[in-house]
């Protein structure tokens, strides 16, 4: 197995406050659901989640540096070695991560909030969805109706306690180790935690006695979110046989814009216009996400300046203000003109003054 350590990318002398936040480091880069179907990502993410788990705890932690991994009950094969290990599964992850971020993962790790409960607890699994949003959703904020399906108990089945773990969801094994004996708490292989088993099972229910449900529910979406956020409605995800939900985890992702560019509250445009413009200035009408404007445009403006729109960008998530709507400018410069425009061009030739140093460096 790895040296905790390294997975850290700390040294084995680094401070608490140093072990923490390089732990945060890694679980914001490697979370699930910033990598979506990617195991190699989950297995960061829980491979720096163990390390943690113990290097956080100064008991762990002495017991991890005299004897390695059998100290903490981890062989060389990631099993048992002195008992008590620290092999973790997604919920026990989640669980400690109110140490981490301060609160619930979703409200201070990628900019989500939950809606209702206070937190993770066993229950059935998790619903992920990705919802697509248009700039204009996102820039008001909406109420959307979205259809799961989701698994619920099957209506006529009945459960029994878990004759292994007597409804308790868990198994104890105590191992005798160098330091002692060692009491480790586990799943219940046989309800996965749940406390109950199948008793009688209705037709149409799976071997656990569960059926697929499908459910409309509404979801209210705040103005500012970005392609990422997303939103935790706790106990609307699956049930397991005991009727203990996860959660529904609506994750947003924002429907490119046909000219518009995000960079977070701020957004982008390119304007073209043409060289007459660009010379004697004007007024032009410019789209901004919800609306209209004008736009001043002064004269003498060179290719690539930027005006700013105030507050015509997206709202600010936590907050009252808004972002700006910059304005790039393309001078046009046409291919072809007719003759009078040709004269007349001759003629201002004519008349300007002639650049006495045409060139310059290159800012590359």
């Amino acid at each position: 197995m790895r040296d905790f350590y390294d997975i850290l990318n700390v040294s084995k002398s680094a401070s608490a406050d140093e072990i923490k936040k390089s732990y945060r480091k890694l679980a914001m880069k490697y979370h699930p659901d910033k990598n979506p179907d990617d195991t190699e990502a989950e297995k960061v993410f829980k491979e720096a989640a163990e390390a943690y788990a113990v290097l956080s705890d100064e008991t762990k932690r002495s017991r991890y540096d005299q004897f390695g991994h059998a100290g903490v009950g981890m062989g060389d094969s990631g099993h048992a070695g002195f008992g008590g290990g620290v092999h973790m599964s997604m919920d026990d992850i989640f669980s400690q991560f109110g140490d981490i971020f301060g609160g619930s993962p979703f409200e201070s790790f990628f900019g989500g909030s939950r809606q209702g409960g206070q937190g993770r607890k066993r229950g059935g699994s998790d619903i992920r969805i990705k919802l697509k949003l248009t700039y204009e959703e996102i820039a008001k904020g909406i109420d959307k109706k979205i259809k799961i399906k989701k698994r619920i108990p099957a209506p006529g089945a009945t459960f029994n306690t878990c004759s292994s773990c007597n409804g308790a969801g868990q198994v104890s094994r105590i191992s005798n180790t160098i330091l002692g004996q060692m009491r480790t708490a586990s799943e219940c292989p046989y309800c996965s935690g749940s406390g109950k088993v199948i008793g009688n099972r209705p037709a149409g229910a799976g071997p656990d006695g569960l059926i697929t449900k499908e459910e409309t529910i509404k979801v209210n979406i705040p103005a500012g979110v970005e392609s990422g956020n997303y939103l935790t409605l706790s106990n609307q995800g699956n049930q397991n046989i005991a009727g203990n939900a996860g959660d529904l985890i609506v994750v947003f992702d924002e429907i490119n814009h046909e000219y518009f560019v995000r960079d977070g509250e701020h957004v982008y445009l390119q304007l073209n216009i043409p060289y007459t413009t660009a010379a004697l200035g004007g007024t032009i009408k410019v789209p901004t996400i919800l609306s209209h404007v004008d736009l001043k445009i002064p004269a003498g403006i060179q290719s690539g300046q930027i005006l700013r729109l105030k507050n015509k960008g997206f709202p600010r998530l936590r907050g009252s203000s808004s972002g700006d709507q910059m304005v790039r400018v393309q001078i046009s410069t046409p291919k072809s003109i007719s003759r009078s425009e040709k004269n007349a061009l001759n003629q201002l030739e004519k008349e300007q003054q002639t650049i006495k140093i045409p060139f310059s460096k290159i800012d590359i």
